[in-house]
């Protein structure tokens, strides 16, 4: 039998994983609610239906990942408090994000938590948060290809310069 073989769940957690399970969860915290304001700021029914469904993601994972800080006894980070519900005609003009601004935010967040996850899972050593995070780097990425689709979609997509034509090679 080799070191930390048994149940995963039953060996102890790494400083890196408690560190990454920790602040990955304040990060989803953090999007759950700038993501609810985001909500009030959008106009486009779909864009507000796929921000609503990455708000449930991330309330899964806050939910999975303290409950695995909790049981190493480690406390997790306080929840935010909920905002205040506000109807989008009343957000001034000036203030209020436009749906392309939003989509391209949650498109870049998406992107980071790609990444997230991916370093996450390489740095696991027990095969359950690897796992778990291989679950969100998965959805994630569905997410992220949704996200892209809209966006072309909309109109709302500002490609980087694009190689329209090409040198002439020279024999």
């Amino acid at each position: 039998m080799g070191i930390l073989d048994g149940n995963p769940k039953d060996e102890p957690l790494h400083y890196g994983e408690i560190y990454e399970i920790w602040v990955f969860s304040l990060k989803a915290k953090g999007c759950i609610s700038a993501y609810r304001a985001y909500q009030y700021h959008v106009g486009d029914k779909e864009l507000r239906k796929t921000i609503g469904e990455i708000i449930d993601q991330s309330e899964l994972e806050v939910t999975e990942c303290d409950e695995i800080l909790t049981h190493n006894g480690i406390v997790p980070t306080p929840k935010l408090p909920e905002r205040p519900e506000v109807k989008l005609e009343e957000i001034p003009v000036g203030v209020r994000f436009t749906d392309q601004e939003i989509a391209a935010m949650v498109a870049a967040d998406i992107s980071l938590g790609l990444v997230s996850c991916s370093a996450i899972m390489g740095n696991s050593i027990r095969e359950d948060v690897g796992a778990l995070f291989a679950k969100y780097h998965a959805t994630k990425a569905a997410q992220g290809f949704k996200v892209l689709k809209m966006i072309k979609q909309k109109g709302w997509l500002i490609p980087p310069p694009l190689q329209v034509k090409r040198p002439d090679k020279e024999a």
